[in-house]
């Protein structure tokens, strides 16, 4: 993959009008479809389990259920910190998730990519733009997940 592509938000991007719920946090924004959530994490910002959990707890409100199975979309439009390992603390919690789109326009959101696998139990994949992303997060249960941990 080259991560070379023009980063897209999802405000200037064909989604605009099809998300259920936007929420706002200082950590960035967060669309509500039918099936998955992308997440636009603000510049700068270290998104670690707290900010997380705040997240977490807005969309099972949303959904007016705990009892859900999302794709997430993490859509890196830009430049901020992750702590991978927290990823062990959603499914400790005992957190459901379909599967991870990833994606990352630079090379440094590439190789963060690599760290989070690691401590990700859900099928990650990482993307190039949006639409493959998304694409990939709507249909990953549908088939067979091949999530690129060779």
């Amino acid at each position: 993959m080259t991560a070379t592509n023009t980063p897209i938000k999802v405000e200037d991007s064909k989604y605009r009008d099809l998300y259920r719920e936007k929420l706002t946090f200082d950590s960035g924004n967060f669309y509500i479809f039918d099936t998955y959530v992308i997440a636009e994490i603000a510049e700068g910002y270290h998104f670690d389990w707290p900010s997380a959990k705040v997240v977490i707890d807005a969309v099972y409100e949303h959904f007016g259920t705990k009892d859900i199975k999302v794709s997430y979309v993490s859509n890196r439009v830009n430049s901020y910190s992750v702590q991978p390992k927290d990823w062990l603390n959603f499914f400790k919690e005992r957190h459901k998730i379909r599967c991870i789109a990833i994606v990352a326009y630079s090379q440094g959101g590439v190789m963060s990519v690599v760290l989070e696998k690691i401590f990700s139990k859900a099928p990650m994949r990482k993307f190039s733009n949006l639409d493959d992303g998304v694409d990939w997060a709507i249909t990953c249960d549908l088939r067979k997940v091949e999530d690129n941990r060779n």
